[in-house]
């Protein structure tokens, strides 16, 4: 039984490669954009004279570093299970955003 306000959704079907790969593309794409704005927190750690403001964000960043793993997370299990490689295509990206 599901909770009040929320609604059971089925996981679509991938019966297509190709929506598998724009699965994985969007997830690649979220991986850079979260990157990009972790790289940005990064230089900011420890430059406010406010402590609270250095707190925040500190915060901001240890999220976005969250994210970013639970990300890297869903996109390998997305991943085919049969090749024994890395795609090629998956690690380019993956190189591209530093991970």
């Amino acid at each position: 039984m599901s909770k009040p306000g929320t609604q059971w959704m089925p996981a679509p079907q991938a019966s297509s490669e190709d929506y598998a790969r724009g699965q994985r593309d969007g997830l690649r794409l979220a991986l850079a954009v979260l990157a990009s704005e972790e790289a940005k927190w990064s230089a900011l750690l420890g430059e406010s004279a406010s402590y609270r403001t250095n707190v925040v964000r500190e915060v901001r960043h240890k999220t976005l570093q969250v994210a970013q793993k639970r990300l890297e997370t869903v996109l390998n299990r997305l991943s085919p299970k049969d090749r024994t490689e890395v795609d090629a295509e998956l690690e380019s990206a993956l190189e591209k955003i530093g991970l």
